[in-house]
């Protein structure tokens, strides 16, 4: 079919395609270790970088469904590794927070991330990083997102 557009030149499908790789590539590293599902990962990762936070909150965060937050929340607290707290000022509300338990086995997971992090710049090498990460925050700031700085 010739309609003069090529799909594997289309930055957004390139975009796309790359980070499910990586991910996938992650993924299968937590999910060996410490049997982890993806959003239950994002999940632990958000409420380990950003602290105490409601369900609506880690799905905004992550980019997650409701669905998916509310099952990754379930699955973490069964393995005791957060808790909910009621909201005494509005009751329809839970605060969700990493638990001891859930805040040692997120300070293990970002080792992991850590060691998969190095991987990919030996991977890629440094150069090909700064490009990257210029890239990423340009895109970032195009889409109204602000990095939080390192």
């Amino acid at each position: 079919m010739e309609s003069g557009f090529e799909l594997d030149g289309f930055i957004p499908y390139r975009l796309n395609r790359a980070s499910e790789l990586i991910s996938l590539s992650f993924a299968r590293q937590y999910k060996e270790e410490f049997d982890l599902t993806r959003p239950e990962w994002r999940t632990l990762a958000a409420l380990g970088s950003v602290g105490v936070m409601t369900a609506k909150d880690i799905g905004a965060h992550s980019h997650m469904h409701k669905t998916k937050v509310s099952r990754a929340v379930h699955a973490l607290e069964q393995r005791h590794w957060l808790k909910r707290i009621q909201s005494y000022t509005d009751r329809r509300f839970e605060q969700i927070e990493l638990t001891a338990l859930g805040r040692e086995y997120y300070r293990k997971i970002t080792v992991l991330a850590h060691k998969y992090q190095e991987t990919v710049h030996l991977k890629l090498g440094e150069e090909a990083i700064r490009h990257l990460d210029l890239a990423l925050s340009a895109i970032e700031a195009s889409a109204g997102l602000r990095r939080k700085s390192k």
